[in-house]
């Protein structure tokens, strides 16, 4: 069960790498984050904005998979698609960043209700991804600021300072453009 301390910090974590997040953002101008780097492959070559758009669709996607942990027995979430965004990440780069970051705020909102309205005895609910493996609800709500932080570090150009760990340990190539 989750304690309190445990809800605080994850919260806490959430919040902190999302304003990094944003702040990163924000920084390029629209047509500096349409951009996508020379030289990267699968998901490293995404702008900016693809990033965004990517960041919206998958929060949508892990609250699916949650709600289905707390619906079910430790599910197989594999095939399981949250709520389809209204910017994919195929047509993130004919919007702007302001555009997308409020999309993600909002989006971010409704998280926070998900996250406020759970018990403590809900964190612990279980869900399989094949990719992923078997993980609680708090360990699918920790990718969300660990996510943040990887694509912080791939906006700036740098080699990202978090990598999912993959159930079969090799990245796989379901990247899409």
């Amino acid at each position: 069960m989750a304690t309190a301390a445990e809800i605080r910090d994850l919260v806490d974590k959430m919040a902190a790498e999302r304003a990094r997040l944003v702040a990163q953002a924000r920084a390029f101008t629209d047509a500096e984050a349409s951009r996508r780097p020379k030289g990267k492959t699968g998901e490293e070559e995404w702008s900016v904005k693809e990033q965004l758009a990517h960041l919206w669709e998958m929060e949508r996607n892990y609250i699916a998979w949650m709600r289905r942990a707390l619906a079910e027995d430790e599910p197989d979430v594999t095939e399981v698609r949250g709520e389809p965004v209204a910017i994919p990440v195929e047509q993130a780069n004919a919007h702007s960043v302001a555009e997308l970051l409020a999309a993600l705020a909002a989006e971010r909102e409704r998280t926070n209700a998900f996250i406020a309205a759970l018990t403590p005895e809900q964190f612990d609910r279980r869900a399989y991804h094949r990719l992923f493996g078997t993980l609680t609800v708090l360990q699918w709500l920790r990718s969300f600021y660990r996510h943040d932080r990887m694509h912080i570090d791939q906006m700036a150009g740098r080699e990202p300072s978090y990598r999912p760990r993959y159930a079969t340990g090799v990245e796989p190539d379901q990247r899409r453009r």
